[in-house]
């Protein structure tokens, strides 16, 4: 056999030597030594290379744009990705990446790098000396370090609501602004598990951003961009805005990292650039070669002569120099070498090149949801993975908005207490492996515990603004307010202690209801009481209406288990009650009720009747007092029929509850149902373990039905006189397991709606998507998953329509649903799972709730609300109480000796002109007092173009009226984020040719911000942003 020996490439000595019996092995190894040994001397040197940015015009331009993805949580905790900490379950430490890529900078003017996560780099900003701080703020102002997306995470587009993907990306814009004064202008959403119409539009174009890109589209589209060369879009995400909100998109060809054979961390498998002479395997040729095959490869499935390397992935970095060494190496030689061109660059300038080449581009609407990576592996399921913790997030969210609200009304703290603790925990609780349940337990524990550490600071600012209001009419100063409110966070599990206190010797309990929105809303208040003669009284001192529901058993089972795990014992167990009565609150204001004990026998709370399955001739139970009946069958307890005297809907309509099994596998090949990854394996009724009696709980405000489904699901059903819509409170769990199959729990609406195999989902809880089953309009769809591949996200509600009737169905958190049958509606609630389903998380989804060193699989409380309407007539329903489902009013409490509190306190506020409220289509989404004593003010139309008759029409509103009796200095309209005035941004808007439009439809904006009348005027869809100064800042109770 001949063997080659090259002994250096440059000298071209090329040895043959052969294995025969002339040679023996000491002869060989002889010569070899011997001709070492004559070679000339060569020594090592240092080599400059060339890695001056230049584009190209005439070649493939290839931008190597150095990145990390760092999650703000996921296999770890944030503090941990931080620090560095945990490295025995992944060796990532965020501050090494920072401390490596700026030296890298630094020792370089020509390298780049770009920066997403502001949650870390404002930790190492802090930790910076003003030496180092300097040096890194002109690696920022001359572009060689660039903030992209620039949020405090990379937010996740499923899961989170508009209101949330705002806050958390203001947050972040805002830093940016006040360190470097800079402002992104690129969106980089490259892990989000499929990409929503409001990113584009609303957390895109509307913050100014050029340009957008991400990674994660279904496999069988990418298939097909890949072919029609579409993989980078514009994309109108907007109906009712049109191009006016667009933007243009990229989609990468495989995913964020790059092509195979160039990673660079020290431990990756990629050879390097070997160029010295002196050593063996001398390959820059090879190298050269691979670069250019790779280049070639991707320019053929895109357009123009520039393509995106992403030259990094998760936690990369740690030691920057493994990676800019080697990108000097390539771009010097390849560009020796003529073929292609090679530059450091970053999303920005790409953008550039690509909108100078002046090509027309394929237009995209609709989103990108769902997303399935292989024929069985659709990532549907994380739409619902960890349901209480997206409960959560969605209560604390309303409430942020709120305690904002309040604290602008009082006068902000900088020293504390304020609302930022709880701001920044929401912020980071939006990332795409926060709120969407796809991080390990332990991390999902410290996202749930920064949001209590956040509510408990922001409870103290709730408390004491609304001491502030209620006490001016008192004497002494209102900065120091005497008045202790309290409120209850439990008071879903029907805890709460300032309302349970026995109102003896003359005492009475104050309810105090502040309503965050905009309009004035008549509501059922339900507060837990402890006794049975109970008078209540409104602001004007006049008894109202109330009535008394026993608390369930089953409340009361959940109540002491879960007191038990939070405070370590349980409540008393003297007889519990739901007190109900009806509250009228102004907008953005407050009523005050009081509760105490009769003394006439005659006025009381009513107690509410309990019966079990009582029936009519017709062996039928009926259960409404108002313009709402709902119909079971006694029998068996099922929902019959609905029916609206008012609008005279009658319909057929039948609810239950049912599993899917998920899918058993343990790799990808076999796909398991986890986490990120819906895989049913069969679908199953719940059955009741036994005949449980239906229970009909009748009062004077408000019916009930009871229905204990089985061991582990039961469902309270309230119809309340005033309203035209049921309400659903399911308690799930634990979910058993016991049988080694995982669970995944849905409710079903059945009505007999001719829909069509069409239905319609929110897009974060704002625009509505017509969604047809077993379609996609981008492709010719291949089915193989016909359950899992036709959910989508809902933060908002889901409905189907005939040319008769529509069926709402509302929820209170993100949750997954679909329509797999015509008429019907689908919401997955609650999800339970044995297998990890090979998505790099390493745990199976099986949330348990551990007391006393015992362990129960989660069990978790929620509510759906539905609704039919004449077609045409439900959005006014959707829009306007889905905003009080994600603002409720918030309740706070106070004990009173005697019966002065209405002489001694102001009963009811409103921060608006009294003969004012806002339009039922407009909503006040931010009210913020910032740091430097501006407030921060957004207005969002409610309704899309064409959604509704009355509704979908140009308002008007009038700060004037917003703000009574304060003197209006200066209003400044921003973009979405207000790190820039809207006129520079619109300023700088790059505009996108798009194939095949004929007439742009560009959609109908506002007129500009009227500085004399104060008025603002929005389109449907539209959000305005706006920077408002007054005189003075304290302008209630003064």
């Amino acid at each position: 056999m001949k063997k080659n020996i090259i002994i250096n490439k440059n000298n071209f000595f090329i040895f043959s030597l052969f294995e025969c019996g002339c040679f023996s092995m000491a002869t060989i190894t002889t010569t070899i030594i011997i001709i070492i040994c004559l070679l000339p001397a060569t020594q090592a040197k240092y080599m400059f290379y060339n890695t001056t940015m230049a584009i190209d015009p005439h070649k493939i331009n290839v931008h190597l744009v150095p990145h990390s993805h760092d999650d703000v949580g996921w296999l770890k905790t944030i503090d941990q990705y931080y620090a560095g900490a945990n490295n025995s379950i992944r060796g990532a430490c965020v501050q090494n990446v920072l401390d490596s890529v700026i030296s890298a900078l630094l020792d370089d003017p020509n390298r780049r790098f770009i920066y997403v996560e502001m949650a870390f780099f404002q930790r190492w900003w802090r930790q910076q000396s003003d030496t180092l701080k300097a040096e890194v703020r002109d690696l920022v102002n001359s572009g060689r370090l660039e903030f992209i997306n620039g949020g405090m995470c990379m937010h996740d587009e499923a899961t989170p609501h508009y209101i949330d993907m705002i806050d958390q990306t203001t947050l972040g814009h805002r830093f940016i602004k006040h360190e470097f004064n800079q402002k992104p202008r690129v969106g980089w959403q490259i892990d989000p598990f499929g990409h929503s119409a409001v990113q584009a539009y609303l957390l895109g174009a509307e913050l100014g951003f050029d340009s957008l890109f991400f990674a994660r589209i279904d496999y069988q589209d990418r298939a097909k961009r890949k072919t029609d060369k579409s993989l980078e879009v514009v994309w109108q995400g907007s109906q009712s805005l049109g191009s006016s909100s667009q933007i243009f998109t990229g989609i990468f060809p495989v995913h964020y990292s790059p092509p195979d054979g160039f990673t660079f961390e020290v431990n990756d498998v990629s050879a390097p650039i070997q160029d010295d002479l002196t050593l063996f395997d001398y390959n820059v040729k090879e190298r050269v070669d691979d670069f250019v095959i790779a280049a070639l490869a991707q320019a053929n499935v895109t357009r123009t002569n520039h393509i995106m390397w992403t030259m990094g992935e998760d936690f990369r970095y740690q030691y920057a120099l493994s990676w800019f060494r080697q990108m000097d190496k390539f771009i010097h030689y390849v560009n020796m070498d003529g073929r292609v061109n090679a530059l450091y660059s970053t999303p920005s300038i790409y953008t550039e090149a690509k909108h100078t080449a002046n090509e027309k581009w394929p237009l995209k609407t609709g989103d990108f949801f769902p997303y399935a990576d292989r024929e069985n592996a659709y990532w549907t399921g994380y739409f619902t993975s960890r349901p209480a913790l997206k409960g959560y997030v969605r209560m604390m969210s309303g409430y942020l908005l709120a305690a904002r609200q309040l604290e602008f009304f009082k006068g902000r703290s900088n020293l504390g207490p304020n609302t930022d603790a709880l701001a920044d925990a929401l912020a980071i609780a939006q990332h795409h492996d926060a709120i969407t349940g796809t991080e390990r337990e332990h991390v999902a524990a410290d996202y749930a515990m920064r949001l209590s550490i956040g509510y408990t600071e922001a409870e103290k600012v709730v408390a004491a603004s609304l001491a502030f209001l209620a006490e001016s009419k008192l004497s002494t100063r209102h900065n120091n307010p005497v008045t202790k409110f309290e409120q209850c966070p439990l008071l879903n599990i029907s805890y709460c202690p300032p309302t349970e206190a026995n109102l003896l010797n003359g005492k009475s309990l104050v309810v105090v209801a502040y309503n965050p929105i905009g309009w004035k809303r008549v509501e059922i208040i339900r507060i837990p009481v402890s006794s049975q003669g109970l008078i209540v009284q409104d602001s004007d001192g006049r008894e109202i209406e109330s009535q008394l529901i026993p608390i369930s058993s089953a409340s009361l089972s959940t109540r002491n288990y879960h007191l038990k795990g939070n405070l370590g014992g349980s409540a008393t167990d003297s007889d519990k009650y739901w007190l109900a009565f009806s509250a009228s609150v102004p907008p953005l204001g407050f009523s005050t009720y009081i509760v105490s004990s009769s003394r006439k026998t005659g006025s009381r709370s009513v107690i509410s009747k309990w019966s079990l399955s009582e029936r009519d001739s017709n062996n039928t139970i009926e259960v409404g007092q108002g313009n709402l009946k709902l119909l079971y069958t006694a029998d068996e307890g099922k929902l019959t029929s609905y029916i609206n005297s008012r609008n005279q809907v009658t319909a057929f309509a039948g609810q239950s509850y049912g599993y899917y099994s998920g899918y058993n596998g343990t790799d990808r090949v076999n796909q398991a149902s986890g986490a990120y990854i819906f895989r049913p394996n069969g679908t199953f009724p719940v059955k009741s373990d036994s005949q449980v009696p239906l229970t009909v709980v009748r009062g004077p405000l408000l019916d009930e039905i009871h229905q204990q489904l089985s061991s582990w699901l039961h469902q309270v059903t309230r119809v309340y006189k005033e309203k035209e819509h049921a309400e659903v409170e399911f308690t799930i769990g634990p979910i058993p397991v016991d049988d080694g199959v995982g669970k995944e729990v849905i409710a079903r609406i059945a009505t007999s709606l001719r829909s069509n195999r069409t239905f319609y989902t929110d897009s974060n809880g704002r625009d509505f998507i017509k969604r047809v089953r077993d379609y996609r309009s981008d492709w010719d769809l291949q089915v193989h998953q016909p359950i899992a591949g036709n959910y989508y996200p809902i933060n908002l509600g889901i409905y189907l329509e005939d040319e008769d009737i529509e069926l709402s169905v509302l929820v209170d958190r993100a949750v997954g649903a679909t329509s797999l049958v015509d008429g019907q509606i689908e919401v997955m609630l609650h999800r339970r799972l044995l297998n990890d389903d090979a998505r790099g998380v390493g745990e199976a989804l099986n949330e348990e709730v551990c007391v006393h060193n015992t362990c129960k699989g989660l069990m978790i409380q929620g509510k759906f609300y539905l609704r039919i309407d004449p077609r045409g007539e439900g959005a006014k329903w959707r829009r306007a109480f889905g905003q009080e489902i994600y603002s409720p009013l918030l309740l706070a409490f106070a004990e009173q000796d005697g019966n002065n509190w209405m002489g001694t306190h102001v009963a009811a506020f409103s921060a608006i002109d009294p003969a004012y409220s806002l339009p039922e289509n407009i909503a006040i989404i931010t009210l913020q007092e910032l740091e430097n004593g501006k407030v921060l003010l957004r207005l969002a139309h409610l309704y899309e173009t064409g959604e509704d008759r009355d509704y979908s029409v140009m308002e008007k509103v009038e700060l004037k009226k917003l703000f009574p009796g304060k003197k209006i200095s200066k209003v400044t309209e921003m973009n979405l984020s207000a790190n820039q005035e809207r006129s520079e941004m619109e300023k700088k808007r790059l505009e996108w040719r798009v194939e095949g439009a004929s007439e742009e439809r560009r959609g109908l904006r506002g007129g500009a911000f009227d500085p004399t009348r104060l008025e603002v005027e929005l389109a449907p869809s539209e959000i305005r942003t706006f920077e408002v100064e007054f005189d003075y800042i304290r302008m209630f109770g003064s």
